[in-house]
């Protein structure tokens, strides 16, 4: 089945969204059932019915996160909004309620159905993503004012990537092929895989894949070629990889901001800073700069107008 990949992107990010509710709302049931009663106008005896609820919506959520391009799951949450209907309705004839918040809690949740049952639709009518159909690709192109040749020689040396790439930690050279990459995932967890070098024409071309087993499957490429105008030298990377938790893995990125794209992007433009000037910023600000080399602490210190 072909996909229209935004609208499975965008269907993939609201069922992310009503996992994460879920589990919110659950935690909040099991942890303070007396209080989440009182807020939708139940009386205290609820508690307990609303502590299993909680359980239940955990469940749930957590089920949606693993798979969130499967429409399973968002059914089953739509199943346990029939039930929460079903349960607030008939809070609206007990005399130690609040029929106010509790008819104010049923369009509430009236209202979550109806995404759930959005979402499930979509995500029935698009089916499950194939490995392919989840895999990222990204590319980009930055114009760096040097020459190919060392622009070139300094790609190659791959333990140079984390001085300009934010989100890795290290990059280890183990033969003349391969190389250990450590990073740092969404959410804060961090990933690590083996690659290998499978292209090198000096000057010309780089290109590597992530070995089989690694954390994350991933491959690129970057060729150099000169600007026009002799502007320097046109750097075009392409990048491929699948999340380390599959779709759940882009979801979250997305939820915090860490689009891939936008990531590759910043990641260029501080590595066009670093081969010109041999420093990128450490702020937003435009008077703080990072050297190339690390640099004097008490010169560091000044910069930040930090007294001694």
């Amino acid at each position: 089945m072909k996909h229209d990949t935004h609208t499975s992107d965008t269907t993939e990010r609201l069922a992310v969204g009503l996992g994460l509710f879920s589990i919110g709302l659950g935690l909040a049931e099991l942890m303070a059932p007396r209080t989440m009663a009182r807020a939708v106008g139940l009386p205290d005896a609820s508690s307990t019915v609303l502590r299993g609820f909680g359980a239940r919506e955990i469940g749930a959520g957590l089920a949606i996160l693993s798979q969130p391009d499967r429409d399973t799951w968002l059914w089953s949450r739509v199943g346990g909004d029939a039930v929460d209907l079903a349960y607030l309705a008939s809070g609206l004839n007990s005399p130690d309620g609040n029929r106010q918040r509790t008819g104010m809690a049923l369009a509430a949740v009236a209202g979550v159905t109806a995404l759930d049952v959005l979402c499930a639709q979509q995500l029935r009518k698009a089916g499950p993503r194939s490995a392919a159909d989840r895999a990222i690709r990204v590319e980009q192109v930055v114009t760096v004012n040097k020459n190919v040749h060392e622009v070139y020689t300094f790609w190659k040396q791959f333990e140079n990537f984390p001085r300009f790439m934010r989100h890795l930690d290290s990059v280890e050279r183990l033969d003349e092929r391969r190389s250990r990459w450590r990073a740092k995932a969404p959410a804060g967890m961090k990933v690590e895989w083996e690659a290998e070098m499978l292209e090198d024409r000096e000057d010309e071309w780089i290109a590597w894949r992530s070995l089989p087993g690694s954390q994350v499957d991933n491959s690129g490429s970057v060729r150099f070629s000169s600007a026009p105008g002799a502007r320097g030298t046109e750097v075009r990377v392409q990048l491929q990889y699948t999340p380390p938790a599959g779709s759940l893995g882009r979801g979250i990125a997305r939820l915090f901001g860490e689009e891939p794209e936008v990531q590759i992007k910043d990641d260029l433009r501080r590595f066009k800073q670093l081969m010109e000037t041999g420093e990128i910023p450490i702020s937003e600000g435009p008077a703080l700069r990072r050297a190339a080399r690390p640099a004097d602490p008490q010169k560091l210190r000044k910069l930040a107008g930090v007294r001694s």
